[in-house]
C-alpha cells in the first residue's frame, strides 16, 4: 500500500517560486524599514554649489568686477572772507542754489571806506606838491582794483571748467564761453591800467617818478581792493550749505565761513579690491546705481586709478612698526577708483548729492559675453531691491 504522504517525496518537492525569489531575510516583527541616508546628496549638492559660486566669483572679479563701496565726490570749497570783520548782512539760505557772482554776506564796511577815503587823502597829499589834480588818477584807481578783482575770479572760474573739458564733463561751446570772458576780463584790466597811466601822465614826468606819489597809489589799491572783498561772492554756480552766519558775528580772514559745492562737475569714487583691478583700464564702461535713485542704471567710464593709498602703517622713532597679527586673514586692500558720469551735468540726476552711497559694475571685457550679461542682470536686480533698503 502506497503511502501519499511519504517523508522522502515531501523532501524531494521542489521549493516554490515564492520562496526562490526571496532571499534578504524579512524584518523581524516590530522593526522600522532600512531607510538610504540622504545627508550624501546634500552634501554632494553644497559643495558643487560652494565651487559654482567661487567659480563665479573669480570670473566676475576679472570681466566685471563690482564693489558697493562708492561715494559721489563734489568741488567743494570752503568759503572764506578775504579780511576780518563783523558780519551785517547774510543773503543766503542754507542749501540755496546761487548764481556766479551771486552776494553770499557782507562785512561792515565802514573801516575800509575810511580806509580808503585815508588813502585818497593821503595821494592828493602827494600830488599838491606838484600842483596837479589827482580826482581822475584816484577814478581811474578804483578802476583799476575792481578789473583785477574780476579778473582773478573769472580766471579761476575758467581754470575749473577747463578742467572739467579735459575729462569730457564740460562741452567745447562752455568752453569757448570761459575763454571769451577771460579775454574780456584781461581787457577791461587792460583798458583800466591804460586809463591809469593815462591819469600818471597827466602829472608830468616828475609826478610819475615821485616815490610818494607812487607809494600812496599802492596804498590807495590795496584799501580799494579790502573794500571791495567785504562782499563775499559765489565764485561760480553752485549750492551753499553748512550756513551757520548771523548778523553781528564776527568773521576772520582766511576762516572757513560756509561751504560751497560747485556745480560744474561731480564724479564717483568706488574703492576695489586690488585683485579685482588686474583688467580695469581708462576707458572701461561702468554701470553705476545710486542709492538715491533706486530702480535706474547708469551709464560712466573709468577715468583713472589711484596710484596708491594710506595703509596706516604706524612708526615708532623714524621706524615703521610691524602690524599686530589679530586676525587669521588680513582684510583686502582696497583701492579708490575715479569714475566720470556719462551725459554731463545736464543729465545728472538732482536727487543724487554728494556723499551719497554708489554701486558699480566695471565691464572690462565684451558687454555681450554670458558673464557681462548675468552680471547686468544681478545689477538691474539689486537696483530694485534698493527701494527696500
Amino acid at each position: 500500500m502506497n503511502d501519499s504522504t511519504d517523508p522522502i517525496v515531501a523532501e524531494d518537492t521542489p521549493a516554490s517560486p515564492t520562496a526562490e525569489r526571496r532571499t534578504d531575510p524579512a524584518p523581524a516583527r516590530g522593526e522600522a524599514p532600512v531607510r538610504r541616508n540622504p545627508a550624501k546628496k546634500i552634501a554632494l549638492a553644497v559643495i558643487v554649489l560652494l565651487g559654482l559660486l567661487v567659480a563665479w566669483y573669480a570670473t566676475t572679479d576679472r570681466l566685471a568686477p563690482y564693489s558697493s563701496r562708492g561715494a559721489i565726490a563734489a568741488y567743494v570749497a570752503q568759503v572764506a572772507p578775504r579780511v576780518s570783520g563783523q558780519l551785517t548782512e547774510v543773503l543766503v539760505q542754507d542749501n540755496a542754489i546761487v548764481a556766479a557772482g551771486q552776494p553770499l554776506f557782507r562785512l561792515d564796511s565802514r573801516p575800509f571806506e575810511i580806509a580808503v577815503r585815508q588813502a585818497e587823502a593821503n595821494l592828493a597829499q602827494a600830488t599838491q606838491s606838484i600842483d596837479a589834480s589827482s580826482a581822475s588818477l584816484v577814478a581811474s584807481q578804483a578802476r583799476v582794483a575792481e578789473a583785477r578783482a574780476n579778473l582773478v575770479n573769472v580766471r579761476a572760474a575758467s581754470g575749473r571748467t577747463m578742467a572739467l573739458v579735459e575729462r569730457g564733463i564740460a562741452s567745447r561751446a562752455q568752453q569757448d564761453a570761459a575763454e571769451a570772458d577771460v579775454y574780456a576780463a584781461e581787457a577791461q584790466f587792460g583798458t583800466a591800467e591804460a586809463n591809469l597811466r593815462a591819469a600818471e601822465a597827466e602829472l608830468g614826468a616828475k609826478g610819475q617818478d615821485n616815490p610818494q606819489i607812487q607809494a600812496a597809489q599802492f596804498t590807495l589799491e590795496q584799501a580799494q581792493y579790502d573794500l571791495l572783498s567785504t562782499t563775499i561772492v559765489a565764485p561760480e554756480r553752485g549750492v551753499v550749505t553748512n550756513v551757520g552766519l548771523t548778523p553781528g558775528q564776527y568773521a576772520a580772514a582766511g576762516t572757513p565761513a560756509l561751504t560751497f559745492l560747485g556745480s560744474q562737475g561731480a564724479w564717483i569714487v568706488v574703492d576695489f579690491r586690488e585683485n579685482q583691478l588686474a583688467n580695469v583700464r581708462p576707458g572701461n564702461r561702468v554701470g553705476i546705481l545710486f542709492d538715491a535713485v533706486p530702480g535706474a542704471i547708469f551709464s560712466g567710464r573709468v577715468h583713472s586709478v589711484a596710484w596708491g593709498i594710506d595703509p596706516g602703517r604706524p612708526s615708532a622713532g623714524g621706524l615703521p612698526q610691524n602690524q599686530p597679527e589679530t586676525r587669521w586673514f588680513e582684510p583686502a586692500r582696497r583701492m579708490p577708483v575715479r569714475i566720470e558720469f556719462e551725459g554731463g551735468m545736464d543729465n545728472w540726476p538732482m536727487s543724487a548729492r554728494a556723499g551719497g552711497k554708489v554701486s558699480a559694475v566695471v565691464y572690462t571685457g565684451d558687454e555681450t559675453g554670458a558673464i557681462a550679461r548675468i552680471a547686468k542682470a544681478l545689477h538691474h536686480v539689486q537696483s530694485l531691491s534698493s527701494y527696500l533698503y
